[in-house]
């Protein structure tokens, strides 16, 4: 196995002059005309382009972006101001990210791994454009694999009665060095106060069963209807609880043949599949949030 510094460095495409896009707005003539023309007088050499209207009619148009600046450090503060004029014109929400500027993830889990494996296992490879600043986990069962990644490794216990002092801990331990929180099987609730210090930014996976099988076992609930299709729901965290911004969702047909244990194997292989898709997007600023359902340029 390689050491953990040959771990955490990882390969990268030369991408100091790239930066991302997102825009939504009031769809009107004129919008990709004026992006465009404004990029083109900054300098900038657009890339990529992706857009989607809901409706041309009074509906909401968003856009992604991505395009190459020279001397993007010293540019883009002076690209932000002048788009603010752009921006107020066509009533716009938008952000810029620095491609080169790398999203610092913190997973949470809790026993079981599957998802957690693929998403350090994509890291590892180089897929996962990211730094994986910690793992928090309420259970001691992960350190060894995590540690030998040299990735830091945070054990917080969690009972009925420490839950609050509990997220305390968490929170403090994530506060600055983590841009994204990802919840890979991670079995706690995450409270309204957690939430708010991460809007659209923490993403869950569960089996897509819901609402219909709520509560424990749910392949054994599934089995026992003889579901014909079992799938995976990756989407960010609000106060209503799984009811947030669907990201991603796979499913795959399964037969009578197929008992409890078979059922959770292919249901675990469509969570870490499913959930890592969810956060490659993410980290690539593909995702804008609009209301309570999520735009996905991929």
């Amino acid at each position: 196995m390689p050491s953990s510094s040959d771990m955490t460095t990882q390969p990268a495409l030369d991408k100091a002059g790239r930066a991302r896009m997102l825009i939504s707005c009031p769809d009107r003539p004129g919008i990709v005309a004026a992006v465009s023309q404004f990029l083109y007088e900054h300098g900038a050499n657009i890339v990529q382009s992706d857009q989607y209207t809901m409706d041309p009619e009074g509906g909401m148009f968003f856009i992604r972006f991505e395009f190459d600046l020279t001397d993007l450090e010293q540019e883009l503060p002076v690209l932000v101001e002048d788009f603010a004029r752009v921006a107020d014109r066509f009533e716009m929400k938008w952000n810029i990210f620095r491609a080169s500027r790398k999203k610092r993830i913190a997973i949470f889990v809790s026993k079981e791994d599957h998802c957690l494996s693929e998403l350090l296992w994509q890291w590892k490879a180089g897929d996962l454009d990211a730094e994986i600043a910690m793992v928090v986990s309420n259970h001691e069962d992960m350190r060894g694999q995590v540690e030998s990644f040299g990735i830091p490794y945070h054990h917080i216990p969690v009972t009925a009665e420490t839950k609050g002092e509990a997220e305390r801990k968490q929170l403090e331990i994530v506060m600055g060095k983590a841009d994204l929180i990802v919840l890979a099987r991670y079995m706690q609730i995450i409270s309204p106060k957690f939430i708010e210090q991460f809007p659209n930014r923490i993403i869950n996976i569960h089996h897509s069963f819901l609402p219909a099988f709520i509560g424990g076992n749910p392949y054994k609930q599934a089995y026992q209807r003889g579901v014909k299709i079992i799938g995976a729901t990756a989407h960010y965290v609000t106060e209503e609880l799984d009811g947030g911004p669907i990201i991603e969702q796979d499913v795959q047909r399964v037969t009578h043949r197929d008992n409890v244990t078979e059922l959770k194997r292919i249901g675990r292989t469509i969570e870490r599949v499913v959930l890592a898709r969810a956060v490659k997007w993410h980290i690539e600023d593909r995702i804008i949030v609009h209301q309570n359902k999520t735009v996905v340029f991929n």
